[in-house]
């Protein structure tokens, strides 16, 4: 486990970006019941803490991805941090809806992204992986060339580590699942009697019933 995964991750405990629920389930968009959520968008509120995640995602991509030409964000969470980070590497930026607009153009992909660019794609957290793929899907239909994508945080479940290697996107994040709950339990943010509840959803996130 890297310093910056632990770093970040108390930086998002200290905001309480991290909400822990075990009596009360948070329902995810994909329908899955949680006891755990990661509300990271919180960061955009602190400016301290949104340069530094300007900052790492900018890096993770100068580091890791050559001869980049576009960033995009996915929406409506990676938007922000997508177009910080295109702006602090001076490139172009467009962000990628879920499904097109119902008037107007019926854009999918918003802004200008010419065909057979290199993009790295920015998303803000990745669960089961549906949505970020999607928006890789929609770039490849464009004419364009997915080399990276990079988030803020991952809970890093099989199901999606399986669809990023299905879909040969390569992924990197500046924090985790483990990560977190590593520092939560060093800090006191959760308590011994909250790691069973959470290794028994963990294990099985898309049945896991309260």
């Amino acid at each position: 486990m890297s310093t910056l995964e632990k770093i970040f991750a108390e930086k998002l405990l200290k905001i309480k970006a991290i909400k822990l629920q075990p009596d009360n389930p948070f329902t995810w968009a994909s329908g899955w019941k949680s006891p755990f959520y990661c509300d990271n968008r919180k960061t955009l509120s602190y400016p301290d803490l949104r340069s530094f995640v300007k900052l790492e995602l900018s890096r993770v991509v100068l580091e890791n991805f050559q001869d980049v030409d576009a960033i995009a964000g996915v929406a409506t969470g990676a938007i922000p941090q997508g177009a910080l980070v295109a702006d602090a590497l001076c490139l172009p930026f467009v962000y990628v809806r879920s499904k097109p607009k119902d008037h107007g153009l019926e854009n999918l992909i918003e802004g200008e992204l010419k065909p057979g660019s290199k993009v790295v794609v920015v998303e803000d957290l990745i669960s089961t992986g549906g949505s970020s793929l999607k928006a890789v899907e929609a770039i490849r239909k464009a004419g364009s060339e997915v080399v990276g994508m990079v988030a803020s945080y991952t809970y890093g479940f099989n199901v999606a580590e399986q669809a990023f290697k299905d879909a040969d996107v390569r992924l990197i994040t500046l924090t985790n699942y483990e990560a977190v709950l590593e520092v939560a339990l060093q800090t006191g943010y959760i308590t011994e009697k909250d790691i069973p509840v959470l290794n028994e959803w963990r294990q099985d996130p898309a049945n896991w019933k309260k």
